[in-house]
């Protein structure tokens, strides 16, 4: 993972890789803990966007996708924020089934019965469980932004994804909200645009 300093005292931002979401994972103590990092990382919701969301709000598109509405976004128009339909991988909406399944969610009740304060804590509780088990502290430092930060980059940069598509299904309303993870390759994407250059 790499970190970047930011102009708040104690605070960086964390750039993950997809490996280091699978050791948050690992480290998650609860089912719902575990569905956190999936939603943050996977779907791109924000940690008071996650509370919103409801079984009900699945839905199937006519190609046989997923998307998971998100009644409320972010306020950046000052309209109160505004619905989207956010890109549900397949793998997540399994995760969240069995989730509903496991603890008898009702169809109208949150998958994330947590405030926002609750579901940022969830996320640092976690960090910190796998900068034990991985003996990494860098993990101490991730939050949940840090998470979206990585389901934009992995798609923007990973995946070369239109940013259209990207401001659409994470809720940014300019080209200036997501440039900042247009302009950091992963280690990967690096070593990948050596070798195609065959540079030695």
């Amino acid at each position: 993972m790499r970190l970047e300093a930011t102009s708040a005292d104690n605070e960086v931002k964390v750039w993950l890789t997809d490996s280091e979401v699978e050791d948050l994972r690992r480290a998650t103590v609860s089912y719902r803990d575990d569905i956190i990092i999936q939603l943050g990382a996977y779907v791109g919701l924000r940690a008071f966007e996650m509370p919103q969301v409801r079984p009900e709000h699945i839905k199937t598109t006519d190609s046989g996708q997923y998307r998971l509405r998100v009644p409320r976004g972010k306020d950046t128009t000052g309209s109160g924020g505004k619905p989207r339909d956010a890109y549900l991988p397949a793998d997540v909406e399994r995760a969240l089934q069995q989730y509903q399944n496991a603890e008898n969610i009702a169809p109208r009740d949150p998958f994330i019965d947590l405030s926002e304060r609750g579901v940022r804590a969830a996320v640092k509780r976690t960090a910190e469980a796998a900068a034990d088990e991985t003996g990494d502290p860098d993990f101490e430092h991730v939050s949940s932004h840090d998470l979206r930060r990585r389901f934009a980059q992995r798609l923007l940069v990973d995946e070369n994804m239109n940013p259209r598509v990207v401001m659409q299904v994470g809720g940014w309303d300019s080209f200036a909200a997501i440039e900042p993870y247009l302009n950091a390759p992963t280690p990967e994407v690096v070593d990948q645009a050596f070798a195609e250059a065959s540079v030695d």
